[in-house]
């Protein structure tokens, strides 16, 4: 019952996080291991998108033309840190009932909690960003939709999630699932058909000297690790991971949701890496030794169907496949990006107001920015693509403080009761914090230059 008692700690905090879906998915109590992982999974599949979301695409694909198997070792340390802070974040919300932004404003004041909100939804914009852009390219290279049209065809997706709500918190789970899936099976089937070397594959988990010595496989690999661990996944899980009803004056029931969130996590997270692998193997296997200028959404959409580059399996139908994997992915971080808003305009300035309008403007926000350069340099080539990269710079500025006070939290006796860390989990926690904000820090001054050139 410590875990009890530690939450009057929080208990400033403005209400229920996601009131209207919080604790609405009800969990069997006496059924088999299966049936209650089927019940508590779907959080971490909305966490996973986050994962692998349009941002993340060049820079797999592009690791692999350029380098072929080597950083798949990056792609597995990226994971196991995420599924490590995504563990903590949902244990977090469980155990205190808060969620990350709640927890955060019990313990600031209040005009350093609008500085934090204001610095947390500026990254969540950067991270949108990327899901506009993503959505609004596939549109135009699926449907030939002008760029600017398609960015403000986005806002449609809040009117989506308000549809899916109202039918239940598990139907936005099932889309987000059915999503990934396609773009799984997509490029699995282009994996398939580029046959790329298992054995390198294999052997590349181990992480190799190369890509420490070698400037430019250095730079894609802060690249992958720096922007694997968004900072917007951190408190959405540890909001959504409160939408199973169970009785916290259990211990038993409390341990249980936090076994199963765990599961369902690691499970999630699993699949992103593989995407993630696959999105490496299609570049390795199709365009390595002659990738140069496959940095852009459109230049692999190209190569895809070009057949001195991607060779004999070369066609219109890869390309077509891999826009339709972009447009998923883009719809499903839009999703995940519009319930974190709310997450953190509640949590940190207690903002309320209706449902719809809390959501339109968290969209807005984000599409402001891809709109004003979409009809700047709408016509230039690669234009929204160097936004989407550059806009990576408030995520490096905004990681250390989602971090920072999830390890802190969550490894605090005082605030987790019986549920608090362990030891090792502790150190490889403070650990992982290290290694990213020390990664990102390293990267910034590369990012802001690019920002501003």
């Amino acid at each position: 019952m410590e875990a009890s008692k530690s939450q009057g700690l929080f208990k400033t905090a403005n209400g229920a996080s996601l009131e209207e879906i919080n604790s609405s998915v009800k969990v069997p109590k006496d059924a088999s291991f299966w049936k209650k992982l089927f019940a508590f999974s779907g959080p971490g599949a909305l966490v996973a998108v986050g994962y692998m979301d349009p941002g993340n695409w060049v820079t797999s694909i592009v690791g692999g033309a350029k380098y072929g198997y080597l950083l798949v070792s990056v792609i597995l340390l990226s994971s196991l840190i995420a599924m490590l802070l995504q563990y903590m974040a949902a244990k977090l919300g469980i155990v205190t009932q808060l969620d990350l932004a709640q927890a955060t404003r019990s313990h600031v004041n209040k005009p350093v909690g609008i500085i934090l909100w204001i610095l947390t939804e500026l990254a969540i914009m950067a991270t949108d960003i990327a899901e506009v852009i993503g959505g609004a390219i596939a549109m135009n290279l699926l449907f030939n939709i002008p760029l600017v049209i398609g960015v403000s065809l986005t806002v449609l997706d809040v009117l989506l999630l308000l549809l899916l709500t109202k039918l239940g918190f598990r139907k936005i789970e099932a889309i987000v699932v059915t999503l990934i899936a396609v773009i799984l099976l997509v490029f699995a089937y282009e994996v398939f058909l580029a046959k790329p070397d298992l054995g390198a594959t294999a052997t590349n988990l181990i992480p190799h000297t190369k890509i420490i010595t070698d400037g430019g496989a250095l730079t894609l690999a802060l690249g992958i690790i720096g922007a694997t661990v968004m900072p917007h996944n951190l408190y959405l899980h540890s909001s959504i991971s409160q939408t199973r009803k169970i009785n916290h004056d259990d211990p038993a029931e409390i341990k249980e949701a936090v076994r199963f969130s765990a599961w369902d996590s690691n499970i999630q997270l699993t699949g992103a890496f593989i995407i993630n692998v696959l999105l490496l193997l299609v570049g390795a296997a199709m365009f390595f030794g002659h990738g140069d200028g496959l940095d852009t959404f459109r230049a692999l959409y190209n190569a895809l169907q070009d057949n001195k580059l991607a060779g004999a399996i070369a066609s219109p139908i890869l390309s077509m496949l891999f826009a339709i994997a972009l447009l998923a992915s883009g719809q499903n971080s839009t999703i995940t990006g519009t319930l974190t808003g709310q997450v953190i305009m509640e949590g940190f300035i207690h903002l309320k107001m209706p449902l719809w309008a809390r959501r339109l403007i968290t969209r807005l926000l984000s599409i402001i920015p891809v709109l004003i350069a979409t009809i700047m340099y709408g016509g230039k080539e690669g234009a929204l693509d160097n936004l989407l990269i550059n806009s990576q710079v408030f995520l490096s500025i905004a990681l250390p403080f989602s971090m920072i006070p999830l390890v802190w939290f969550t490894s605090s006796k005082k605030i987790m009761g019986e549920y608090v860390n362990s030891k090792w989990i502790t150190a490889l926690g403070w650990l992982a914090v290290l290694i990213l904000t020390g990664l990102d820090l390293y990267g910034l001054p590369g990012l802001i230059s690019g920002w501003f050139n």
